[in-house]
């Protein structure tokens, strides 16, 4: 069983929401990553996006397009974000998923990447720019079933009945609704319209949906429920760890994390 259903066998059997959380791999650099990684699996976080830095991430807004700039000029690899992944992900039984973009799997190479992840331990794979249109030239889809690696659909507000049907034919696991037609990034109140285009996703997606795009505190979570399955938040982990002492960034990160976790229950 892919670590992902088992996970979210396990927050239904719990009776809450789950909770997924967001690093750039390299931000600030690859030592903290993995210090950040290791904080979020000690309060118990349910799943962890590793995004694999890209130069020009479209659906990134300014804090986490700043984290994959400077990853990006410490040249970080996607060997070292692998790496990472191994280091971690094949000592526990939390889900860890890659995200990042198309480029970065097309010119690794499409069959290399998925079968690296795989052995790596990854759970599932989130690529947003990867439209199912391109599916029968590209063969993503199939390589990453082969590795049993769950692609990801990611949806939005703006996505059609067609196309919400053609995405619930191929949903693994959960699929990705961006809470709002923006970029990434932390808002104080969630959009208005959030909970019917909820509710318009899961007319006809029948897979939990984890909702992200805007998430930054306890509150937002404990409005999520009885509406999503999983709660995402990545923005405001960086902006926490960004503003911090160095001396007290990771401690501050994991009180944040902490009061997350608990706003799952």
């Amino acid at each position: 069983m892919n670590k992902i259903d088992a996970q979210l066998k396990k927050i239904k059997s719990q009776n809450r929401i789950g909770l997924m959380t967001h690093i750039v791999v390299g931000y600030p650099d690859l030592a903290t990553s993995k210090n950040l990684l290791k904080t979020m699996l000690e309060v118990g976080v349910d799943f962890i996006e590793l995004q694999i830095p890209f130069s020009d991430p479209l659906a990134d807004g300014p804090t986490l397009m700043v984290a994959n700039q400077l990853a990006v000029q410490h040249n970080t690899s996607v060997r070292q974000s692998m790496e990472l992944m191994a280091a971690v992900s094949l000592t526990t039984s939390t889900p860890i998923l890659f995200m990042t973009y198309f480029n970065i799997v097309f010119n690794y190479g499409v069959a290399r990447f998925c079968q690296e992840a795989s052995q790596a331990g990854c759970s599932g794979l989130i690529v947003p720019d990867m439209p199912l249109d391109e599916e029968r030239y590209e063969g993503f889809i199939e390589q990453a079933e082969k590795f049993d690696l769950y692609v990801i659909r990611t949806l939005a507000p703006s996505s059609t009945p067609k196309r919400l049907r053609l995405n619930a034919q191929l949903a693994k696991g959960f699929v990705y609704f961006a809470g709002r037609q923006a970029t990434t990034g932390s808002q104080r109140e969630l959009d208005n319209n959030l909970f019917s285009n909820i509710k318009k996703v899961k007319q006809y997606i029948d897979k939990p949906v984890a909702v992200g795009f805007g998430i930054s505190k306890p509150e937002h979570i404990y409005e999520l429920k009885n509406h999503a399955e999983i709660a995402v938040l990545g923005s405001k982990v960086v902006n926490i760890y960004h503003e911090s002492a160095s001396d007290m960034a990771i401690k501050n990160v994991k009180i944040f994390l902490q009061s997350l976790v608990d706003a799952t229950h």
